[in-house]
């Protein structure tokens, strides 16, 4: 047996001898177990309350589950394509998804454009900034039930003020019911929409503009670059990255919006997007295998658009 040397004043004490076969860890995987059991905490939370859930749904979405026996059905009970197949071939599945595409596109599209005229009024500066950028993030910290209940009084056909002022101002013979005729009522869910999140947008492009270097705008004017010329030669390049980071999260979050569609016209009149469909299989039907297979179709086309995104937008981030 060895032995330690002592120290002044100490007595010597015995080494414990080493297990055979077993080799001491090196400083790496000590620090690897030590972050290991840092982040492990973390892990479980994310496994509880994000993986499991989604692990259950993708399993319901081939059972035939019902909310009357769902009890009754073992989470591993018979497997079946049968929700997969009545959802792709239900009447009206085709429309609904149409419309959330159109919805989605034309919702991220509004809220980018809306977002970019806004950050570029406000880039310059001039008294009351910090006013009227704080006022401008008003539509998306505000609840979405208040913002939809003011929506559906400005556009009431009898009450609200947008068809007063249109018989007044624009002549229109009759009152428009912008959230109950199919031809308008779309069009009103997607500026709501595009009004409502355009801060999001917003708070992305005034960052990165306050990033560009003056003197290249400085350096086009001494040139005599015209406003657009300057927007579409010098702005525009650098806002390109945050513009396509901003179509993708945007869409995600649109084409699984539920809420904001719901309160204002509860998916009718061409409003219905999958969202809302999956909620009335849900809560009419007591369906949930067809729910959790609508949501599962749902997440592929998601998949689907985001693996575009990677496939063009992160190559050349890249490169």
């Amino acid at each position: 047996m060895t032995t330690v040397a002592p120290e002044a004043g100490r007595s010597p004490t015995p080494e414990r001898p080493r297990r055979p076969g077993r080799r001491p860890l090196t400083l790496r995987r000590r620090e690897s177990r030590a972050g290991l059991a840092l982040v492990a905490p973390t892990l479980l939370v994310v496994l509880a309350v994000i993986g499991i859930p989604i692990v259950w749904t993708v399993v319901l979405a081939f059972q035939r589950v019902r909310l009357a026996t769902l009890r009754k059905t073992g989470l591993f009970g018979e497997l079946t394509l049968d929700n997969v197949d009545r959802v792709l071939h239900t009447p009206g599945f085709a429309d609904t998804l149409w419309t959330t595409v159109v919805y989605s596109v034309g919702g991220t599209a509004g809220s980018i454009v809306v977002g970019l005229v806004a950050a570029l009024a406000v880039r310059g500066p001039f008294r009351g900034r910090t006013l009227v950028r704080a006022s401008m993030l008003l539509p998306y910290v505000a609840p979405v039930v208040a913002m939809t209940f003011v929506w559906q009084v400005m556009l009431d056909p009898q009450l609200g003020i947008v068809n007063d002022w249109g018989r007044r101002f624009l002549g229109w013979d009759a009152p428009v019911a912008f959230l109950s005729q199919e031809s308008t009522a779309l069009w009103t869910v997607i500026a709501f929409e595009a009004w409502r999140y355009f801060p999001f947008a917003f708070l992305f492009l005034l960052a990165r503009l306050q990033a560009v270097p003056a003197e290249l705008e400085e350096a086009a004017r001494v040139d005599g670059a015209t406003p657009t010329q300057r927007f579409r030669h010098i702005l525009l390049p650098q806002l390109m990255p945050v513009i396509a980071l901003l179509g993708v999260l945007r869409f995600i979050m649109t084409f699984n919006k539920f809420d904001d569609v719901y309160l204002l016209t509860g998916g009718s009149a061409g409003t219905e997007v999958v969202s809302v469909r999956v909620y009335q299989f849900l809560t009419a039907r007591t369906d949930i295998g067809a729910a959790a297979a609508q949501a599962v179709v749902l997440a592929v086309v998601l998949l689907v658009f985001v693996a575009i995104y990677l496939r063009f937008f992160g190559a050349k981030r890249e490169a």
